[in-house]
């Protein structure tokens, strides 16, 4: 699980009805807006990949992983949620103060390492999506003028650029990701480019019938790909489903106890999750059987109505601006509190300027936070711009992420906080499944480096073609 225990933040000071019994803002959070928070959270970029990775597995391993992945998904976070009191009472705000609370030591650096890394991860993976659904925006309306075989190939290369200096203008608003409204604007977008790719997808079934080109097991070796790349294909794929389930943790009042909260928002929130993403797997490898697109609405398995497909792109493009920042922030935040505490007498570090820019008032403006911000957003963009490849990156940031965060962590805190006897039925159970689920993390991140390196081979750095 990649996010935190977040707390909303607002309140005159001296409002004691406005905080919490232990000082801090308190959190308005209850179990509807939870279960919103992580439907929203849930259903994302991710969802773009599922017909795919449901056409690499096939009729039954298509639909047991979609579901299974959900499940351990929630019950984590179940266990997650038991952990949310220190075992001194307190509350966990973040989840690294979680593990700090729980199990302490390297543990805490290494939970921090996994979550920086993914992080770090994701942004590169969000610049990438968005030039794929610029580029697809392009190319929709040169297919609409000339036909479906003409040749309107794009680089990519442009489209990151322009993502990248946008990301560095906004990168430089001091705490962009506390912005209310960004919450609004990301549900609208991804709710609106899900539901026209799985709108499409039943449109599609309707007029042509579902595609005859599917199976139980899904690709075929020898008519679809080869015995290796089938293997390969297959780990890659359950990358790309861990990817889609990472979610946060949302504020919630203290009444009832946050636990039980917390449980009930995840079962209504990952429920829904998982009906949609298994609706949009399936219907999507319906639509387009073994030769489903790696991305379902800039694959061009859809052609028409073609301004459906751009404004669906549209909508791709101006959730993850947003997204990216909301991602990017916590790991801005943390370098520059780490630089102030190493260097505090650094007037380039410290030293704040406020700029009136009328009529949008007054902006805080830091050089350090220039310089730091804007090496980050360009050497991202570089990265993204040598490894365009989206499900491949999917596949290997949801192997990364998923074992760590959303498996090992949960269970291991789980165990110290309800004080589990080592070699008890429970204990071995919670390991055993841990270790299951680290395997398949291994797999997949195999799989999705494989792919990656294989994509390579035929790619020219900064010369990408879509």
């Amino acid at each position: 699980m990649e996010g935190s225990f977040n707390v909303s933040m607002g309140g005159a000071i001296d409002d004691s009805s406005k905080f919490d019994d232990d000082g801090r803002p308190k959190r308005t959070g209850t179990v509807l807006t939870t279960s919103a928070h992580i439907i929203t959270a849930v259903i994302g970029s991710g969802v773009l990949s599922l017909a795919w990775a449901t056409a690499q597995l096939g009729w039954i391993a298509g639909p047991v992983a979609l579901i299974a992945f959900s499940a351990i998904t929630w019950f984590t976070s179940l266990l997650l949620a038991d952990c949310y009191r220190a075992p001194n009472g307190s509350r966990s705000y973040t989840y690294m103060d979680a593990v700090r609370a729980h199990l302490g030591g390297r543990k805490v650096q290494l939970c921090g390492l996994a979550q920086y890394s993914n992080l770090f991860g994701v942004t590169i993976g969000y610049a990438i999506t968005t030039s794929i659904s610029m580029v697809a925006i392009k190319r929709s309306n040169c297919f609409h003028r000339k036909g479906h075989g003409a040749d309107c190939h794009e680089s990519n290369n442009p489209f990151i650029i322009i993502f990248g200096i946008m990301q560095i203008l906004l990168c430089q608003i001091p705490n962009f990701h506390k912005l209310s409204f960004l919450s609004i604007i990301a549900a609208v977008m991804s709710f609106a480019y899900s539901f026209i790719g799985l709108g499409l997808s039943i449109a599609k079934i309707a007029k042509d019938g579902v595609s005859a080109n599917t199976s139980l097991t899904g690709t075929s070796v020898g008519k679809d790909v080869s015995g290796t790349d089938k293997m390969w294909n297959t780990f890659s794929a359950l990358g790309d489903i861990a990817f889609a389930y990472a979610f946060s943790t949302d504020t919630l009042k203290s009444h009832p106890p946050e636990n039980k909260s917390m449980k009930k928002a995840a079962l209504v929130g990952i429920s829904v999750s998982t009906i949609f993403y298994t609706l949009c797997g399936l219907l999507g490898y319906a639509a387009f059987g073994n030769k489903a697109p790696g991305n379902f609405l800039t694959g061009f398995g859809f052609y028409e109505p073609f301004w459906l497909v751009d404004f669906a792109n549209v909508c791709i493009v101006v959730h993850l601006v947003g997204a990216y920042q909301v991602f990017c922030q916590p790991l801005f935040g943390f370098v520059e509190g780490w630089s102030k505490q190493k260097w505090p007498q650094s007037k380039f570090i410290t030293k704040e300027y406020m700029i009136n820019l009328s009529p949008l008032g007054l902006f805080n403006f830091n050089f350090y936070r220039l310089v730091w911000r804007t090496s980050y957003v360009v050497f991202t963009t570089i990265l993204a711009m040598l490894f365009p490849f989206f499900n491949d990156f999917v596949g290997l940031l949801g192997a990364a992420s998923f074992w760590p965060l959303t498996v090992y962590f949960p269970i291991q805190m789980y165990i110290a906080q309800a004080k589990i006897p080592k070699n008890s039925f429970t204990w071995i159970w919670l390991n055993i499944l841990s270790f299951v689920c680290l395997i398949i993390s291994l797999l997949a991140a195999a799989g999705s480096v494989q792919g990656l390196i294989k994509s390579l081979r035929e790619f020219k750095p900064f010369q990408s073609r879509s």
